[in-house]
């Protein structure tokens, strides 16, 4: 039996969680429609993280994937911190904003003891990870109730890895892909691939089902990486307008028009690199910087800017995570979209 039937799925498609672009209703009409919906939860607390389920699981009695970040949270670094805060001033001071009394907001939280004894409520068909998987401990927890794990590899190397560690399927995230890049065994960027070059490697490298994402935005795309050997496909972007995505009305502007063409990976908005439209905050500082503080951290300072920046009617500083593919977004339900995504399968 192939991968995704053994999932109870129609189709071979997973609607890709994308933190701060959805939540339960995106995942439902996904699920409700065959393929995998997925709920984000790296930017949840546990008290979300429940209702945010119990929203789902009135709703849908189809399978569902939550998604984990895996990273550790970094020490403090105070001298870094006061350099960053330095930094933005000058963008707080053009918002109205005094960078010296500005606190940080919340960053992303890893999986945790905590959010297992929230899912084991409600048990979860399928748990993925981003940066690679937790700690032992945590991932038995989560296979205790019969999930099955899924997590992302940016390289064969770290594919190999996920393998030797039992996962169930490796996601293979192409160098394409929007948002943020799942790699954990380097911060090397220029060792990543594109999904063409990725996919094949990985299938010859290990034993298990390979969901490609980066880049697959039509039918056709769809159609050409399950011929290149992809078990599934992981779709993310061509979700982003859609009538169930929380994606703002900048974001969705910016989507829209021709800035779209012009992606690049930046760790400006987290810390840590993620593909986004490129924007002013990227331009003036470079996409990558040493100036920005550790993953999480550095968003702490960047959030309260593009708040205030977006109720300005301004994106500047806003993260815009997009892959390089936007021709497949459409200001349609999800549902639809779904349905045509797979309409060449």
């Amino acid at each position: 039996m192939s991968f995704y039937k053994s999932l109870g799925l129609s189709y071979p498609l997973i609607q890709a969680p994308m933190a701060g672009i959805q939540g339960s209703a995106m995942a439902i009409a996904c699920s409700e429609t065959g393929v995998l919906g997925s709920l984000p939860c790296a930017m949840l607390n546990a008290e979300k993280l429940e209702e945010e389920l119990v929203t789902i699981n009135t709703a849908t009695s189809k399978p569902i994937n939550v998604n984990f970040f895996a990273h550790e949270d970094p020490a403090p670094n105070a001298s870094r911190d006061v350099k960053w805060r330095e930094t933005l001033a000058p963008y707080f001071q053009e918002v109205g904003l005094n960078s010296a009394e500005v606190k940080a907001g919340p960053g992303r939280a890893p999986f945790s003891s905590e959010m297992a004894d929230v899912l084991e409520k409600f048990k979860p068909e399928v748990v993925s990870f981003h940066f690679g998987l937790p700690s032992s401990e945590l991932l038995q927890r989560a296979r205790s109730w019969g999930a099955r794990i899924l997590s992302s590899a940016t390289t064969v190397e770290e594919a190999i890895v996920l393998s030797d560690q039992g996962v169930d399927a490796v996601i293979a995230q192409g160098l394409e892909a929007g948002g943020h890049r799942g790699h954990f065994l380097s911060d090397d960027i220029s060792k990543q691939l594109g999904i063409f070059s990725l996919l094949p490697q990985i299938k010859q490298a290990i034993d298990l089902p390979v969901i490609a994402a980066g880049g697959i935005a039509s039918p056709r795309e769809v159609k050409a990486m399950l011929e290149l050997g992809a078990d599934m496909l992981q779709v993310g972007t061509s979700y982003m307008l859609c009538d169930e995505a929380s994606t703002t009305f900048l974001h969705r502007k910016a989507l829209k028009s021709s800035d779209a063409q012009h992606t690049a990976l930046t760790n400006l908005f987290s810390g840590r690199p993620a593909r986004g439209i490129v924007n002013r905050l990227m331009r003036e500082l470079g996409p990558i910087s040493d100036l920005a503080p550790e993953f999480p951290l550095a968003g702490g300072l960047i959030g309260p800017l593009k708040t205030a920046a977006e109720e300005q009617g301004i994106h500047d500083f806003s993260s815009l995570w997009a892959g390089q593919n936007t021709t497949g977004c459409k200001e349609i339900s999800a549902v639809d979209m779904t349905k045509w995504l797979v309409s060449e399968i």
